[in-house]
């Protein structure tokens, strides 16, 4: 049984400008599948090796595999099918397998644009991946497809779903297998160091509006801190990486575990081989100032934080606990400790102004961060908030859904417009970044990174791939009238989606409504008992003359989760193992 996977050749000039990313799912994918006997397993990382879809087709050719997989983030998607496409033509007979966030939640849609697939693997791919090929081997394929959880496939003209998959439970129990790539290929390009993307955690106890990874990991749960500690340790004297970026959305939710972590690296001396770098929350930042040096002395040496957005009607619309004075403590805090410290925003919503962008530039200014980003506003189409913009979505083309391609026009300016001004922030916090900044300030390590971060934007802006600029015809501020994003207007949504959207809403709809219900009958008997019920007695929207409720945080709680409430959270989701997955009736991932 001979096994090819392959990563989708799609570039939009976002992350990769800062390097080579080493794709974590083929690892992670072929270290079960290794226990499970299965060896001769290959990989192309198109991406990487910048392959063209001539030679994707020979590789296949040259390989023969009986089963061709890869996986798909939405902007990656057309790349994908175009892939398992090439794969069937070559080998009529090969199975062809697509997973991935996007085919998890839009299986629908895939198999309706590109029947060809297969099979779509819904959610974590590590247990299901294994299952289908053991299915495949033993010639149960495609008869028993139905008997395998966590699968999406046509059948005629249906396309059919069968019960979801439960997640992995143990973590700690997966052995990806880091030997599969081509290490050489995957350098930071600030430090010139190979670079890593491990993962502590899987899900997300907070259900933010715009994100999707509580949706698609389903249950949060986290590793060790020393197994996680042995798979870094295992890349840097193995693999020879000096860089690393956990995976986590937020790697620093469950703060005694984090602490153990970096408990753990200073231990075996490994902050005098590796840095590393996370995503986090302002919240997170504030709450552990003390530690904020502990954290350095661990390794820690940049952190991106989701400030978002500079107006507070933003923040609140994407239902995060923050506020404009904590963003701006937050950073200073990092700094004050030697940590790079990377300000995010979220521009490009339908009330987008050049008012508001020329305020996050201000407010990048004041704050002071080493490293600001502007992200044009992405509505994963699996996402709450997609929902909510209803028809202020008009594009559904999807390899436009990358962070660089504003999506939502905005009321106020054309999509040109809103470019040139993104740019236009861009120019002016950086140049004088590079002028009156990073040479002259910080430690040596600190100028030795920022100098290497401007390399990396300076290099992208020469080859014109930053912020895919080259390919919509951007120059400067005189061709902000002549840029072409070349959307595909033919792209829609397949009726098989929207009915399952539509059913979706309904159901949701029914909920809600049965809720209202009951909550309205318990005030009634509070009521008959001298009782006045609280929840009940709240409207269920707040009156136009009545200002807007205060921001709550991800999850819709007052505050972030205690270490406490986190332990149990991940308690209860070992607790929820079904070691038997064919004997619960789930017809969709939840």
């Amino acid at each position: 049984m001979r096994i090819l996977l392959i990563h989708p050749n799609y570039l939009s000039g976002g992350a990769e400008i800062a390097g080579s990313w080493p794709p974590a799912w083929v690892a992670y994918l072929t270290g079960p599948l290794n226990v499970a006997g299965f060896e001769d397993i290959h990989f192309v990382d198109a991406m990487t090796d910048k392959m063209d879809e001539d030679q994707i087709r020979a590789k296949i050719k040259e390989i023969q595999p009986d089963i061709v997989g890869t996986t798909a983030i939405t902007p990656s998607i057309y790349k994908a099918e175009r892939i398992l496409e090439i794969a069937k033509e070559e080998l009529p007979d090969c199975v062809a397998i697509l997973g991935g966030i996007h085919a998890t939640f839009m299986y629908k849609q895939v198999l309706s644009e590109a029947p060809w697939i297969d099979a779509i693997i819904r959610g974590e791919g590590e247990e299901i991946m294994v299952n289908l090929v053991e299915a495949i081997h033993e010639g149960r394929w495609p008869s028993d497809r139905d008997q395998i959880r966590g699968l999406a496939y046509r059948d005629g003209d249906q396309i059919v779903a069968t019960p979801a998959a439960p997640t992995v439970k143990n973590l700690d129990a997966i052995k990806p297998n880091w030997d599969i790539l081509e290490w050489h290929k995957y350098i930071y390009v600030p430090l010139n160091k190979r670079v890593a993307i491990p993962n502590m955690a899987r899900g997300c106890p907070f259900t933010c509006s715009f994100c999707s990874q509580w949706k698609f990991w389903r249950d949060y749960r986290i590793r060790d801190p020393k197994a996680v500690v042995d798979e870094i340790e295992e890349l840097v004297e193995k693999h020879d990486v000096g860089f690393f970026i956990l995976a986590d959305e937020e790697p620093t939710i469950n703060r005694k575990k984090f602490i153990q972590f970096c408990e753990e690296l200073i231990a075996r001396g490994l902050p005098d081989k590796v840095q590393w770098g996370i995503n986090t929350r302002v919240t997170d930042v504030m709450r552990d100032e003390e530690l904020l040096p502990f954290y350095r002395k661990a390794g820690m040496v940049h952190v991106s934080l989701g400030t978002e957005a500079a107006a507070q009607l933003k923040l609140n619309l994407f239902n995060k606990e923050t506020t404009i004075e904590q963003n701006k403590k937050a950073i200073r805090l990092l700094r004050e400790a030697d940590i790079v410290v990377e300000a995010q925003f979220i521009v490009g919503l339908e009330n987008e102004t050049a008012e508001t962008l020329e305020e996050t530039y201000r407010m990048a200014e004041d704050w002071k961060p080493d490293l600001a980003n502007w992200a044009m506003y992405t509505p994963w189409p699996f996402s709450t908030l997609f929902e909510e913009l209803d028809d202020k979505v008009e594009i559904f083309d999807f390899e436009k859904y990358n962070f660089v391609t504003p999506i939502i026009k905005p009321e106020a300016m054309d999509r040109g417009e809103l470019l040139d001004r993104v740019m236009n922030n861009y120019r002016r916090f950086y140049m004088k970044k590079a002028l009156f900044s990073y040479p002259w300030k910080g430690t040596g390590y600190r100028r030795k990174y920022l100098l290497g971060c401007l390399k990396a934007f300076l290099k992208a802006g020469v080859q014109r791939s930053f912020y895919d600029l080259g390919r919509v015809n951007y120059w400067g501020p005189q061709s902000k009238g002549k840029v072409d994003f070349a959307f595909d207007e033919t792209r829609k949504i397949a009726k098989a989606q929207w009915d399952d959207w539509e059913s979706a809403a309904d159901k949701a709809a029914r909920k809600r409504a049965h809720k209202a219900s009951l909550n309205s009958l318990e005030g009634k008997m509070d009521d008959t008992v001298g009782v006045v019920s609280t929840e009940s007695a709240q409207p269920t929207a707040a009156p136009a003359t009545e200002p807007a409720a205060a921001p709550k945080a991800c999850g819709g709680g007052d505050q972030q989760m205690s270490d406490e409430q986190l332990e149990a959270l991940a308690n209860a989701s070992v607790a929820e193992a079904d070691p038997q997955p064919k004997a619960r009736a789930e017809s969709e991932p939840a």
